[in-house]
């Protein structure tokens, strides 16, 4: 069974900046990758940013250059840093984690509850 704890989230002006932080636990083995997905009002679900365990990373367009996905992989957690926020970036800001558990079993989609965040003026 895999749990993933966010916070962070928050009210922010245009311009500022928040870190996120989801902390996965569980009968865990090893993590093969985690991601952030955000959810706007009235939008799809697209995903933010990724890393895999070798640390590659990568970012939708919209957001490159401003944010920066980082882990700890002793703490078992991924970062978001979001910086120079946008009002476009109010979204609920989803975890999400493909990991291996200690019994051989794996689970691709293990999800977070979300986290608010909202830029406004």
């Amino acid at each position: 069974q895999v749990q993933l704890v966010e916070s962070g989230g928050g009210l922010v002006q245009p311009g500022g900046s928040l870190r996120l932080s989801c902390a996965a636990s569980g009968s865990i083995f090893s993590i093969n990758a985690m991601g952030w997905y955000r959810q706007a009002p009235g939008q799809q679900r697209e995903v933010v940013a990724t890393i895999t365990s070798g640390g590659i990373t990568n970012y939708a367009d919209s957001v490159k250059g401003r944010f920066t996905i980082s882990k700890d992989n002793a703490k078992k957690t991924v970062y978001l840093q979001m910086n120079s926020l946008k009002l476009e970036d109010t979204a609920v800001y989803y975890c999400n984690a493909d990991v291996n558990l200690r019994g051989g079993w794996r689970v691709r989609d293990a999800w977070g509850q979300g986290t608010q965040v909202t830029v406004s003026s």
